[in-house]
């Protein structure tokens, strides 16, 4: 792409890679180069007249010659004087006398994407260097992206979330996202960095977690939406049953199963550590990256997607597609782009809790159990988790780990922030405030007033019992603290009682004859007992 400047003529040609020029050349100079072209390959020339009529500047190349030139209007292949001949779209401005172009390094120019990807450690491989390229383009038009969402689950995950923060980037950089629901990749199950083939879902719960996912993305990306001066939303959300659905197995094979080479399929990644595994691999699960390949081709031909992004896992699946598009449709401009599995300093798998998995819907894990997970992250971990997981700018999240080597540094400071921040991403403000306010609330000692809601709020977080009135009225709190299963025995409460560890509704108790009275009972419903910082258990009234 070569022309900066408004965008007033666009015309949907090939592809080409055009020479840059410094200024535009004169008509003139265009004819006389052009001319001087086809003479030295001895072809035959066409009329002079044909490259002096306007102002719509496009691409030409025969063999690896490529001029810019200007033509009246859009010559069909049929008609055109010689045979080679290939357009790209140029946006171009008809404003006389023509401007001169301007570096990419003009502060109007749109971030590149991949290098801010790259700097924060978001990039693990890209198929082409040409999407670097492509990526601050600012001629070319925004690109395209999209991520896949299989919905094995009604909820997506902290490992589903980079693929969210990804495609936001892509977003914030003038760019538009497409979130993928594999309605019908999902009846079949990803192979890729499972040890054995996922359990088959019934229809009723493929469709509910449809909708939960949904549902989910919808509210992540629309933050976003926003962004850039188009009118049309950056974002969209697709099903690839919508197309699944009409394919017939012999067209599938005939269409694209004859590009496919058994032997390619067999060495990716996700194949051969299945194969080599007792369980090995169904026939199914084999298909798959044939399936993720068709809907990247798929969407390049119908709805102008020109990158796929993935974990690495995906890289198998992903270049499928990008071979599938070259085979098939024999065109260039398909790009792959995998982002690093989130993991710790020490090797292991990030993303897991000792109940199961980060979800991100609030009705699987409330906001406030996710904030405490990411304020409990490894001064280790904090600094790289913030350029992974948060759109802070490098030079504020570099003070924060500056601070964290000096003596007047308040622990936790960063894990505070980047709790906040990907809270606030993932549960909007409304979830954020929700998880500060029980965190201030539940602390030990704090001096905010509990009320039952609060204290609600939390106990599908924390261990919690239902007793009588009569069972918890002028009961011992020594006695109800072991009734309550937060103590195994009565010496054990009294032991950390007299250390100062003991608490009612987080106010410290002094007095192992501390007698449970109506006041104390919050709202006339909940007790909150707590032994230290973290062990809790919620008292409800029956």
């Amino acid at each position: 792409m070569l022309i900066n400047g408004p965008l007033s003529s666009k015309i949907p040609l090939f592809h080409s890679q055009p020479v840059a020029y410094p200024s535009f050349p004169s008509k003139s100079h265009i004819s006389s180069l052009l001319f001087s072209a086809l003479r030295l390959r001895g072809k035959p020339q066409p009329p002079r007249s044909l490259f002096m009529a306007s102002r719509t500047f496009l691409c030409f190349h025969y063999g690896k010659l490529f001029l810019p030139f200007t033509t009246t209007k859009f010559i069909p292949s049929s008609k055109r004087p010689f045979k080679n001949l290939s357009f790209s779209s140029i946006s171009c401005s008809l404003n006389t006398p023509q401007p001169t172009l301007e570096p990419k390094s003009q502060l109007d120019s749109p971030p590149n994407v991949v290098k801010i990807l790259e700097e924060r450690g978001l990039l693990e491989s890209i198929t082409s260097e040409n999407l670097r390229l492509a990526g601050s383009d600012q001629t070319a038009g925004p690109l395209k992206v999209y991520c896949g969402f299989d919905p094995t689950a009604e909820s997506l995950h902290l490992g589903n979330l980079l693929g969210l923060i990804v495609l936001s980037w892509f977003q914030k950089c003038g760019h538009k996202a497409v979130a993928l629901i594999g309605g019908a990749t999902g009846r079949i199950g990803d192979p890729s960095g499972k040890s054995q083939e996922r359990p088959e879902l019934d229809l009723e719960t493929l469709e509910n977690n449809i909708v939960g996912i949904m549902d989910i993305i919808n509210k992540i990306l629309s933050k976003n939406a926003n962004l850039g001066s188009q009118k049309e939303s950056n974002f969209v959300i697709l099903n690839n049953y919508d197309w699944w659905k009409e394919v017939r197995l012999l067209d599938f094979l005939e269409q694209v199963g004859r590009y496919a080479r058994v032997g390619s399929m067999m060495s990716k990644e996700s194949v051969k550590k299945r194969l080599e595994s007792e369980q090995g691999m169904s026939y199914t699960e084999f298909t798959y990256q044939l399936l993720q390949g068709y809907d990247f081709l798929y969407l390049f031909k119908n709805e102008g997607v020109n990158v796929q992004i993935g974990g690495s896992d995906q890289w198998g699946n992903i270049t499928a597609g990008t071979e599938l598009i070259r085979k098939i449709l024999q065109a260039e401009g398909a790009y792959g782009l995998t982002f690093p599995l989130l993991l710790k300093s020490d090797g292991t798998k990030f993303g897991k809790s000792e109940d199961g998995a980060i979800w991100l819907s609030p009705s699987m894990l409330s906001p406030y159990k996710f904030y405490q997970y990411f304020f409990s992250v490894p001064d280790a971990d904090v600094v790289r988790f913030l350029k992974i997981l948060t759109f802070l700018n490098l030079e504020e999240i570099n003070e924060l780990a500056s601070a964290m080597t000096r003596p007047s540094y308040v622990p936790n400071t960063a894990q505070r922030r980047l709790a906040e921040e990907i809270t606030c991403f993932v549960h909007g403000e409304d979830g954020l405030n929700e998880a500060l306010k029980a965190t201030e609330a539940l602390r030990p000692g704090s001096e905010t007033i509990l009320d039952s809601k609060t204290i609600e709020g939390i106990a599908e977080d924390v261990p919690s019992c239902s007793l009588p009135c009569n069972q918890v009225l002028n009961f011992s709190i020594v006695d109800l603290s072991v009734l309550s299963g937060l103590f195994e025995s009565k010496s054990a409460a009294r032991r950390l009682l007299k250390q100062g560890g003991l608490y009612l509704n987080n106010n410290r108790v002094d007095n192992d004859s501390k007698r449970i009275e109506a006041e104390d009972i919050v709202d006339g419903k909940v007790l909150l007992l707590s032994a230290g910082k973290k062990n809790k258990v919620v008292v409800r009234i029956s």
